[in-house]
Formats: structure tokens, sequence, C-alpha cells
């Protein structure tokens, strides 16, 4: 059986976007605040569903490697979250939440005390051992495979 290659396309797109609602529902429905890694990784599901709408309707298969490649990414960012979650290495030393310039002390204080704490080093939510950051790493590589195949003509 021959799959056509945009139906691989319009999966992997998919695959994107309900990763995105997952993450997105975790966040409001959940209640669980994304870490600074944990935002880093829904920029390239965000980044490929419009490079593979336009791959799927400008037959272009340099879109479709660009899209595998970013999502490979994604899971090499994931598995490094993965990592800092695990302790097998340190993560970044900063969180930010915006420039602090033209603040008062006062209200640095009050900004710094109403932030919500989120850590890149603590799993939030797990499933069969795995944290968040585990699973985007392996559906995102699955999800770059399907890109990268969908380019075979």
């Amino acid at each position: 059986m021959i799959i056509n290659l945009k139906y691989l396309t319009w999966i992997a797109i998919f695959g994107s976007f309900t990763l995105l609602v997952a993450a997105y529902g975790f966040e409001f429905l959940g209640d669980m605040n994304p870490c600074k890694m944990c935002l880093w990784q829904r920029w390239p599901h965000v980044a490929v569903i419009p490079i593979g709408i336009l791959a799927i309707y400008s037959n272009s298969t340099v879109l479709l490697k660009i899209a595998g490649l970013v999502i490979l990414l994604g899971a090499t960012i994931a598995f490094y979250h993965m990592g800092v979650e695990y302790k097998w290495w340190d993560g970044p030393s900063t969180c930010t939440s915006g420039s602090i310039s033209n603040l008062s002390s006062t209200e640095l204080m009050t900004k710094i005390l109403e932030a919500p704490i989120t850590r890149c080093d603590e799993v939030q939510w797990s499933f069969l051992g795995l944290s968040m950051a585990a699973w985007n790493g392996f559906i995102s590589i699955i999800l770059s495979v399907l890109w990268l195949k969908a380019t075979l003509k």
C-alpha cells in the first residue's frame, strides 16, 4: 500500500497541532505554568504548521525537509529539557519574565512575589515514567520522520 505523501504531511501538521493543543490544555485547563524550556519546545511546532501548509500547496520538498529539520531541533530541545528534569545535566541558570527597567524597587518586588514559579528542573507531570518533555521529544522524532518521509517522491 502506497501512502499519499500529502497525507503524511497532513498527519505531521496535525501531530504538531495536537501537541500544541495538549501543551495549552495542560497550561490553561490543568493550571500548569510552563517553564522557559517548555515554551522553547512549542516554537518548532508553531513554525512547521504554516511551513507544511505552504509545502502542500506548492509541492515543495525543500519546505518539507525544512519542517522535518525544525521538528528535529524541537526534539533536541525536548530531550535537553528532559535531561535537566532528570538531573542528568544543568539547565539554564536564569529565567526571565521580561524587562525590569523603569520599575521601582516596590514594583519589582511586587512583580517577583506575584510571579508563578515554575522550575525547569522539576517534572510537573509524567505518564509511564516519562515527563511531558520526554513525550514531546519522542513524538517529535516520529513527526520528523513523517516530514522527511514525505519528501520522498
